[in-house]
Order: C-alpha cells, then sequence, then structure tokens
C-alpha cells in the first residue's frame, strides 16, 4: 500500500506505540499538523504574538494568541517560516505544558543539605547573587577567572557565553558538542571544507533516494525534515533505512537493513567498493571537484559486500542492489549524516565515510542532495574588548583532541576532578539550562567532579537532576515568558524570527538575559552592560538591517535576499575550503594532524555472554528528557519500554508487559524497573531503551521514577581520537527480573 505524506506524519506523530490524539487542548496533533492548513483563530478578538519554539532545537517561529484575560489559548507556525513550513510540530503545539508545570522553578534557592538533597531555602535575587559573587571573587583570587566554567545550552547559552567573555573566561562547552554532533561537522569539514551546522542543509523534498543510517527522522520529530521527507514519500522517492531496529521510518522503506550494531563504517566502505567497481559513481563531478580519487579506489578494493557482510550480517546481494539504487538516483541522492553521532568512538572515521559516499554520488551541491545554506549575520551591539584569558578550552583540549572546533565537556568534568594533577584546575561551574547528570556519559564521575567544586549554579526552568546538586538555582523564565536573542537561523533563504514575552513569567523567574546581565553588573562588569534591557540591544540590531522592533512584533519574521547560489551551477568551476581547494577524498586536513586521510575500519567488541547491547533513541513527543515531566506531553506517553527480541525474551522467560531492571556491563543497576515491549522490531543482539525517562529528580512529579534511564546504564565510553567526543553505543546491558533494591527499601 502507497504511503502518503498525510500517512506519514501521522505515523511519525503518533509514534511506535500508536498513542491517541488529542490529550490535551493545547496538544492538537490532528489539526496543527496534519492538516494542509491550519485554522487560525479570529485574531480580532485576540492578540497575537511572534514567538519561536524552545521544545527543540528546530526552533521553529510561530504565534501564540492570547485572550482578554491574558491566557494562552493556541500556539501555531508562523506562515511564513522555513523550519516548520506554517505548521508547529505535535511536541510544539505540547510547548504550553512548560508554562504551566506546576513543579516549575519560580523561585532562587540555596542549598542547605548535602549536594543532590534537594534540600533548599528559598532566597531573594539579592542573596543569591551575593552569595555567588562572593564565591566567584574567592574562586578568581586562588585559581584565576579561568576556573571558573560555564555548561550550556539552546537560547539560554548565549546570555551567559557573553557574560563569559566579558568575565575574562573562555572555559566553555555545551553537551550538543562532544554528546552529538561534532564529529559529523568535522568528517565533513575535512571533505567539503564546511560542517553542516543546524538545521541540516539537506534537499529532502526533492529528493529520489534516501539513506538513513541510525537516523529516525520521524521519531526525532525534526519538524521541516519530517514534512520534508512526507513530501519525498508522495513523490516516490526510495527510502533506504540502516537500523538494528524496525524504526518509523524503517517502516516506510523500500529497503531495510537490519544491520549488526557497531558495524556502519563496513557498510559504507562496501558501498563505496560497488559505486567504484562498477563505475557507478559520478564521473565528471568526480574529476572536476574532487581530490584523491585514486587513493580512494585502492583503500576500498578489498573493503567486498563478501566482507562486508561477515561483519554486518547483510547479504552482498543487498549491499550491491541498495549501492546500484543509490547511484541510479544520483545526484538527487542523500546519505543522510544524522545528528546525534557519537556512537562507537570511531565517530569522524564514520562520518567521513558519508560525507565521501554523498561526493561519490556528486549530491553535495546538487538539487536533491545538499544545498548551500545561507544565514543573516546580525551586527553585534557595541561593548569594549574583551579580557584575553591566560588559558582557555583549548589549552586543556588541542593537545589531545585537535580537530574539535569547540570546548568538550568531559574535558572540563576531567579537570574538574580531584585526581586532577593539571596546572589547569576548575573549581567552579555554571550549568545553563542543560542536565549534565543526564547528557553527559557517567554521571559518577560527574558527581565526583561537583563534590570537588567550590561553587556549582544551575540556572533552570525545572528542578532536574543537576539543580539538586547546585549551590544556587536561580529559575529562569520559560520562554513563553522572555524575550531571546534573535533567531537567524541558516536555509535556504537567510532569514531571522523574534521571541518576546507572550505572558508575564511566573512567580520570581526571570529571563535569562536579565539574570547575566545583572550578575555582571554586581561582578562589577558594568561597561559590557550600557543598556538597559535587551529590547535595547534587538532593536539597535534590527534597524541595522533596515528593520526595527516594532516592526518585528507585527511581523514575527523578515527575510533577506540570498547572496550565494543555492546549488553549484552546471559546470561552474567551484573552490572549497580544503588544503587542495577541492572535495577531498583523501583528507589532508585529517593526515596533517596524524589521523587517517581515509576511513578507517575499526572491529568493536561485541556482546558478553547473556548480554545485549544497549541501543537509545527518541520518541516523537518528548525531546530528550527535558519534557517527560511536561503534563500535555506526558499524557501522552509517561514511561518508556525496554524492546527485546521474541527470541531473546523465551530464552529468558520474560513476557511482553514484565517488569525487570537492567545491568550493565560494569555492574551498573538501573534505579528504576522498566516495562518489556516484546517485539521482532529489534535485533536479537541488541535492546532498544527510549532516551530521557526514568528521572530521579524528585520534584518531577509526573517524570520521577518513569520506566529505566538510559544514561545510566551509559558508563563505558569510546572517545573519539579525532574531537574528544564521547561514544555512548559500546554499553552492553543483562536483565534481572527480581527486584535487585528489594532490601535496600526495606532498610
Amino acid at each position: 500500500m502507497k504511503t502518503t505524506r498525510r500517512d506519514f506524519i501521522k505515523i511519525t506523530s503518533m509514534g511506535a506505540g500508536g498513542l491517541a490524539a488529542g490529550a490535551s487542548p493545547f496538544v492538537n496533533w490532528s489539526i496543527d499538523f496534519l492538516n494542509e492548513d491550519q485554522i487560525v483563530p479570529d485574531d480580532s478578538k485576540l492578540k497575537r504574538v511572534p514567538t519561536y519554539c524552545e521544545v527543540c532545537f528546530w526552533k521553529c517561529a510561530a504565534w501564540a494568541y492570547v485572550n482578554d484575560e491574558g491566557k494562552i489559548v493556541k500556539l501555531i507556525g508562523h506562515e511564513n517560516d522555513q523550519n516548520s513550513n506554517g505548521r508547529l510540530c505535535p511536541r510544539g503545539t505540547g510547548g504550553l505544558g512548560m508554562l504551566e508545570d506546576e513543579n516549575r522553578l519560580t523561585k532562587p534557592l540555596i542549598r542547605e543539605g548535602e549536594p543532590g538533597s534537594q534540600r533548599f531555602r528559598e532566597a531573594s535575587w539579592d542573596e543569591a547573587f551575593d552569595f555567588i559573587v562572593k564565591k566567584m571573587n574567592k574562586i578568581e583570587e586562588k585559581y584565576g577567572k579561568e576556573s571558573m566554567a560555564l555548561f550550556f545550552h539552546g537560547t539560554t547559552g548565549p546570555h551567559f557565553e557573553y557574560l563569559w567573555e566579558a568575565y575574562g573566561s573562555d572555559t566553555m562547552a555545551e553537551p550538543a558538542i562532544a554528546q552529538c554532533l561534532v564529529p559529523r561537522e568535522v568528517g565533513f569539514k575535512a571533505t567539503f571544507g564546511k560542517g553542516l551546522s543546524s538545521p541540516e542543509p539537506t534537499d529532502i523534498r526533492n529528493t529520489r533516494c534516501l539513506v538513513l543510517i541510525g537516523n529516525h527522522i520521524g521519531e526525532n520529530m525534526h519538524n521541516g525534515h519530517v514534512q520534508e521527507m512526507s513530501q519525498a514519500i508522495d513523490n516516490g522517492a526510495t527510502i533506504i533505512t540502516v537500523d538494528p531496529r524496525f524504526s518509523t521510518a524503517a517502516s516506510k522503506s523500500k529497503y531495510w537493513l537490519p544491520i549488526r550494531p557497531s558495524t556502519d563504517l563496513a557498510l559504507l566502505l562496501a558501498w563505496m567498493h560497488v559505486i567504484i567497481k562498477e563505475e557507478l559513481y559520478d564521473k565528471e563531478y568526480v574529476e572536476k571537484y574532487t581530490y584523491g580519487f585514486d587513493l580512494l579506489k585502492n583503500h576500498v578494493k578489498s573493503f567486498t559486500p563478501e566482507w562486508a557482510y561477515t561483519k554486518t550480517d547483510i547479504e552482498p546481494e543487498i549491499i550491491r542492489r541498495t549501492a546500484r539504487e543509490m547511484a541510479g538516483a544520483a545526484p538527487a541522492v542523500i546519505i543522510h549524516p544524522g545528528r546525534h553521532t557519537v556512537w562507537y568512538g570511531d565517530d569522524t572515521q564514520r562520518t567521513r565515510a558519508i560525507a565521501i559516499l554523498n561526493a561519490l554520488l556528486g549530491s553535495y551541491g546538487r538539487k536533491g542532495g545538499f544545498y548551500f545554506p545561507e544565514k543573516k549575520r546580525l551586527a553585534k551591539y557595541p561593548h569594549p574588548e574583551f579580557e584575553e584569558p591566560k588559558w582557555t578550552w583549548k589549552t586543556i583540549t588541542k593537545d589531545k583532541y585537535k580537530l574539535t572546533p569547540l570546548g568538550a565537556t568531559n574535558v572540563l568534568i576531567d579537570h574538574s576532578l580531584p585526581e586532577n594533577k593539571s596546572e589547569y584546575k576548575i573549581k567552579g561551574w555554571f550549568v545553563a539550562a542543560t542536565n549534565i547528570l543526564v547528557s553527559i556519559p557517567d554521571a559518577e564521575k560527574t558527581k565526583r567532579a561537583i563534590q570537588n567544586l567550590d561553587l556549582l549554579v544551575a540556572i533552570d526552568t525545572m528542578p532536574a537532576e543537576i539543580t539538586g546538586y547546585a549551590d544556587v538555582v536561580l529559575p529562569e523564565a520559560v520562554y513563553l515568558e522572555r524575550y531571546d536573542f534573535i533567531r537567524a537561523a541558516q536555509h535556504r533563504k537567510p532569514h531571522i524570527a523574534l521571541r518576546m514575552p507572550v505572558v508575564e513569567p511566573k512567580g520570581d523567574s526571570k529571563p535569562g538575559w536579565w539574570i547575566a546581565r545583572e550578575l555582571g553588573i554586581r561582578l562589577g562588569l558594568e561597561k559590557y552592560y550600557p543598556w538597559k534591557n535587551i529590547e535595547e540591544v534587538l532593536d539597535w540590531q534590527l534597524k541595522k538591517e533596515g528593520t526595527s522592533l516594532a516592526e518585528m512584533k507585527k511581523t514575527g519574521i523578515k527575510y533577506f535576499d540570498k547572496e550565494d547560489y543555492l546549488f553549484i551551477p552546471d559546470g561552474a568551476d567551484w573552490e572549497f575550503n580544503t588544503p587542495s581547494g577541492k572535495i577531498e577524498l583523501f583528507s589532508n586536513l585529517l593526515a596533517a594532524d596524524g589521523y587517517p586521510g581515509l576511513p578507517k575500519f575499526t572491529e568493536h567488541k561485541q556482546n558478553p555472554q547473556g548480554f545485549y547491547r544497549l541501543i537509545y533513541g527518541r520518541v516523537p513527543m518528548h525531546t530528550f528528557g527535558r519534557t517527560v515531566n511536561n503534563p500535555y506531553l506526558n499524557t501522552l506517553r509517561s514511561q518508556n519500554h525496554v524492546w527485546i527480541n521474541p527470541k531473546v525474551a523465551k530464552d529468558w522467560g520474560i513476557e511482553n508487559g514484565q517488569k525487570i531492571w537492567l545491568e550493565n556491563q560494569d555492574g551498573v543497576i538501573s534505579t528504576f524497573a522498566v516495562e518489556v515491549r516484546v517485539t521482532e522490531r529489534i535485533n536479537s543482539n541488541a535492546v532498544y531503551l527510549p532516551h530521557g525517562f526514568g528521572s530521579t529528580g524528585k520534584k518531577l512529579s509526573r517524570a520521577y521514577g518513569r520506566g529505566a534511564s538510559d544514561s545510566e546504564m551509559i558508563t563505558n565510553v569510546k572517545i573519539d581520537p579525532e574531537t574528544g567526543a564521547t561514544g555512548m553505543r559500546e554499553n552492553f546491558v543483562t536483565f534481572l527480573l527480581e527486584n535487585p533494591h528489594k532490601e535496600k527499601q526495606e532498610v
């Protein structure tokens, strides 16, 4: 049966569990996302306010409609937004739950109990700031400003990045780098001279063949890409999904390749072998634009489909057939690079192979492949020169991981540990809008680092795990209550979007920009904050671009003329930002720093007896763990299930719906039980556990103890040598059928 665009979006919205729609009046799954035209409220009776979503990093522009009582009655996608094409995803429409969650942080808190106890007393902002400044001054006096580190994420991050630069510290990092996409960025930069950034510039709507390798479009709910994939399905595009799990995308695919986990690079090399040996590559494109083809040809000569079969369990004929399918669609073909690319510790090599395969097929810079995005660069508000730090994140990172472009969170944690004998010591942390006890692997190491700190400040909207370990918790207003910097996202056309307050902040919560500015002034940094509020900054920036804050409040979005080509013109000469000026199949950048210039295959550890590789992923109604407590989205999925193959379940005597505990290869046992889902949709060598559940934050009334945490099970971390990124899929679990915590609970 042919799957239509509407069918695919409906399936991805419902998710693998087949959840019912309409769980809340604000999560209107059937209206807001599935219809071609949204139902727009009568704005003659309502106030319309522009914003952009904070439920995930896609940051879709939206309109919020407010009634006479000052209550938000509807959120809809902005009709002119490229990120959303005028429609919010189901998660986005549920964003109102962030505003209304009764568990929200609304008062500054100062810890009274032991770290992790979640015992605090309420404080005024003045008292909280005084506490922080006193501690920071002591750290600066003893260790230097550089010993204050910043962990950040989302639109809150830039406010504190600016504060850190003004303060004189460049000791900064975010989980979105070392725990997510940096191997991909480095792999593509080494090949094409440029990373991909976000949203990824894949021309999915015009592709003829889309290859997904461990990339769950439809479950990770990247709004624009979900919609474009549904268009591609309507247009008859071939979908090839490589995944040990039968994902939603796999169910819509012509080919599902249930690969043995950890062997993806073997498949990529075999595909290259077939495409080169059978001369299926784009000869004109390769001749004109690439460097190192002969080296690559010799490199992949031995990587036959028969060789790959011994690694991947994928039949040689299927490898050949899918390679020919890609080549038949070229150049309108995308081997999708994915986003969360930290898997096995050789991730730069794997993502390099993805980049090279796209190059062989001529898809980079071609319609239906990869387009050249453009981003509007806004003028920076004038400020005095920043103080030059004595040492930075580069000082403690670059000698070991030469190609990482930004700070690595795990390196900052290492330099915070008591056993760190380096002269570069980190003694204070600010953690802004990121729950690093869940997002960074090996939480026990993070906790040991926290015990060695003189100060930990958490800025958050919710009492997540990390806030329980803070000395001071500063409550941030949610995105519907605040201004943030202008969204200037890359896309086919350069454009900007405004976020402004829709309603007043709840309780005594404050916008991130206000928190950073007030703290900066108390640290004696007044000269860096000559403005009274962020509206002054935004209006100054917007007027530089021929608009104003007043105009943007009415329009929400503004477009600008595209200055560069969307695709390489036919036959045009083109220079790439690589050492050779060409697409580098052999990477001079990598080779110059002592790394393999061609993708190197690495054998990975396979399952110990009685253990199964832990595969984690997303569910469409949640973003990581940040939305699990959302009162609307939690109704749709309140807990996760561990997927177990029927053969494995039979061997263990495990039944569908049974509650079990997980134990990993290092003896770590899940805090909470998780229900089993017995399904043929998972490879018998692995189990699948959706990420973000099993929260240990006791003040999260809906999320606490619901399901098992995959993060707890990730204690074996494989570091990517080029970037320092943390490969997290080398962990294995076994099953405990009886409660291992029973005695402890009884005591």
